[in-house]
């Protein structure tokens, strides 16, 4: 069976939808409702299921629905388990202590998520650098190394690696991906830092002395929900669930493959989540709302039942493109900053898997292949706000809080100066297939760190620039 290429409408207009509606100003206000986002996943999902339906009857859909079911439920249970735990606190904001907040949100998002990882720690990293003036650049590095880059080390970490580990990708294939992982966030982190020390010399000495009184111990509050985060940890690697393309087919011959038990432990989790935490923590210190995973439910429908068609008709044509490992990692990239990451990963992950090639296949993917995907569709997640769930989560608690964030174009501006040549050097380092290549990264990556171990640390309040001006323009008055 052969799908036309205007099979590719509907999910190329639903992912349109998704990055140009919330900017346009005639349409952002409608589009921050629930149900207008309702709508047009409806309008556009509907008529492409009724569609698959007729051309192929009901196994493509039994496949979808499985799969959408098993992706929101990981994300629902994630999303209540870290409401309700709290990082309270107010410790010196220092270059040193915000890499370090930043070095740690960077690990903890591979084990509970992008999202969690990220909800958990920018309301304390904010509250440490309340008292601080210089906060966006902070706030951009939060998106880059905590809601995007840090989780690329095991499924649980972004959407994009869980609908792979889905479509029958080991759990323990991503740890493979250590060596991209520390090279990013080790210079995300050093260029951080050094960016840090500048903006911490040029703070008034009024703030930094504010910032060193105003000082709290941490505490952890909602503990109970870290052995909720191992519950799920331990259930998406062992608990079976359900084969998606086994029930399409007929192929499930006893009851307990007709039993969702990772889903069923999930909803539990977050249920107990929900129920045994302080309510305080929850709604008072993080004020938790459902909006968030609302919205990323509600658009999700109309991306899974769109993407049906989409993803058969690239496997289709996947043999007749020229695609090397570079091709890969920069087309998933390039799509993922601009539109969601996960379809993106799962349209290149088909096309990989149909086109075949030598080597180790996992889930019938090259291995070849499958990392510069995945690094793709993690990583270049954080180029813009639309690239990954978290980074709009965390621009509306910073803004909430008082932080002037940059507009979707200055985003990316900072993004294409602060981030991509991260990228860049990565890629040409760990992707690129000839020495040359390798040399060019190697060398670019030199280029990035040589001024980071050219910045000093600050030395103290009213020893940087800042007072150096305050002083001459005392003088001149």
């Amino acid at each position: 069976m052969t799908y036309p290429w205007w099979s590719l409408l509907p999910f190329v207009a639903m992912l349109a939808c998704i990055a140009l509606l919330p900017i346009i100003p005639k349409t952002s206000h409608w589009w921050e409702k629930e149900c207008s986002q309702l709508s047009v996943a409806l309008a556009l999902g509907v008529p492409t299921t009724v569609w698959m339906f007729m051309r192929a009857g009901t196994g493509p859909l039994i496949a979808t629905g499985v799969e959408y079911v098993q992706f929101i439920a990981l994300l629902f249970a994630l999303f209540v388990v870290s409401g309700g735990i709290h990082l309270a606190g107010d410790i010196k904001a220092t270059p040193r202590n915000n890499t370090i907040f930043l070095a740690i949100g960077g690990l903890l998002a591979s084990f509970i998520g992008t999202t969690g990882a990220a909800m958990l720690l920018i309301r304390p990293l904010l509250e440490t650098n309340k008292e601080r003036k210089h906060r966006v650049h902070t706030v951009l590095f939060t998106i880059f190394i905590v809601a995007n880059c840090g989780g690329i080390l095991t499924p649980l970490g972004d959407p994009p690696l869980f609908l792979g580990y889905l479509h029958g990708v080991p759990f323990t294939w991503t740890f493979a991906l250590w060596k991209e992982w520390l090279f990013t966030v080790a210079l995300l982190l050093l260029s951080y830092y050094s960016i840090d020390c500048v903006r911490y010399a040029s703070e008034d000495t009024s703030s930094i002395e504010a910032d060193d009184r105003e000082v709290k111990p941490l505490s952890l509050h909602g503990t109970i929900n870290l052995l909720f985060f191992a519950i799920i940890i331990l259930s998406v690697a062992f608990a079976p669930s359900w084969d998606g393309e086994a029930l399409a087919e007929g192929h499930v011959h006893s009851w307990t493959g007709f039993v969702p038990w990772r889903e069923i432990i999930m909803f539990t989790v977050a249920g107990l989540s929900y129920k045994l935490s302080d309510k305080k923590v929850r709604f008072e210190e993080n004020a938790f709302t459902w909006s968030p995973i609302m919205e990323v439910a509600t658009l999700f429908i109309g991306i899974f039942s769109t993407m049906a068609p989409a993803l058969r008709y690239l496997e289709q044509i996947a043999p007749s493109l020229p695609l090397t490992r570079m091709t890969y990692f920069v087309f998933t990239g390039g799509l993922s900053s601009i539109l969601d990451n996960a379809p993106t990963y799962m349209t290149f992950f088909e096309m990989a898997k149909a086109s075949g090639g030598e080597g180790t296949l996992v889930a019938g993917v090259p291995e070849y292949y499958l990392i510069p995907i995945s690094l793709g569709a993690v990583f270049c997640g954080a180029i813009t706000y639309i690239g990954n769930g978290p980074n709009f989560m965390v621009k509306s608690v910073a803004e909430s809080d008082g932080v002037p964030m940059p507009s979707f174009g200055r985003y990316v501006g900072y993004a294409f100066t602060l981030l991509v040549p991260v990228l860049a050097a990565m890629a040409m380092i760990f992707v690129g297939e000839s020495w040359l290549v390798r040399g060019l990264g190697i060398a670019l990556a030199a280029g990035l760190v040589f001024p980071v171990a050219r910045a000093h640390p600050p030395r103290g309040p009213g020893r940087g620039r800042g007072r150096l001006q305050r002083q001459r323009v005392s003088g001149r008055s």
